[in-house]
């Protein structure tokens, strides 16, 4: 299925969404419906248990889901094959994970260029520069032999910077600064934002940082698997510590 023409491919449209592990007796999901314009930038937060990360996975087409729709530019994951799922990814989506996901013994170069080899034998020149650009703009020492020996900081740019290689329209970043100190943590958050910002790219955040909340255009709440209908478009620290005690 193409997308929609008049509906850009970063436009997300969600209903009906419901997401259950036979382990847990309510549903981790129970949405009944969701709209993220294009280019907007979001943060979502909430307790530990809420349903941040599964959300995440669902809106990336990672976690499968029991009932629903997820519309991104008028293609539904929902009704993808995997294969075509994993295509959707490749060609639409960033996704930087909480826990970097560095291969070991590959220099800080290499990892970027990882995902290169899905598609090709080895990365095409324009690729290779691409990389090195991101990684000069991040301030990435690219002299290291292994990305293993970056500080956690660094290592968190070179993952940011993967999931920028083929320029997504789509970015979703589980838990960014989860494990950075306080000053890797606001560098990585200017890095999301701003990138995002100028790219007209879609950045969905996952967190409990109440500094990316207040860096996003928009705070989605949720609790118990249930969007907070509440909540404002943006969300002040002090009334995340009432509501989740951060």
């Amino acid at each position: 299925m193409s997308p929609t023409n008049s509906i850009p491919v970063n436009q997300l449209q969600l209903r009906n969404l419901r997401v259950a592990f036979a382990s847990a007796g309510a549903p981790v999901l129970d949405i009944e419906a969701l709209d993220i314009e294009a280019g907007s930038q979001v943060a979502v937060t909430g307790p530990s248990g809420s349903g941040k990360t599964t959300l995440a996975y669902a809106l990336t087409g990672i976690q499968t889901i029991d009932r629903g729709e997820i519309r991104w530019g008028g293609v539904d994951l929902a009704k993808l094959s995997e294969s075509a799922r994993d295509g959707w990814r490749r060609r639409h989506l960033g996704l930087v994970f909480q826990n970097f996901h560095l291969v070991p013994g590959l220099t800080p170069l290499a990892n970027v260029l990882a995902p290169c080899y899905f598609d090709a034998l080895r990365p095409s020149s324009g690729q290779v520069a691409r990389a090195k650009e991101l990684l000069e703009q991040m301030k990435v020492p690219t002299a290291r032999p292994d990305a293993a020996m970056l500080s956690r900081g660094e290592q968190q740019r070179v993952a940011i910077a993967r999931a920028l290689l083929h320029d997504p329209p789509i970015l979703v970043a589980d838990e960014p600064t989860a494990s950075l100190d306080e000053r890797s943590g606001a560098q990585v958050i200017e890095l999301l934002t701003d990138t995002s910002r100028v790219a007209g790219r879609t950045l969905i955040m996952i967190t409990h940082d109440v500094r990316l909340v207040d860096a996003a255009s928009r705070c989605i709440l949720l609790a118990a698997g249930h969007l907070d209908q509440g909540g404002h478009s943006r969300t002040s620290p002090g009334h995340l510590n009432e509501l989740f005690g951060f």
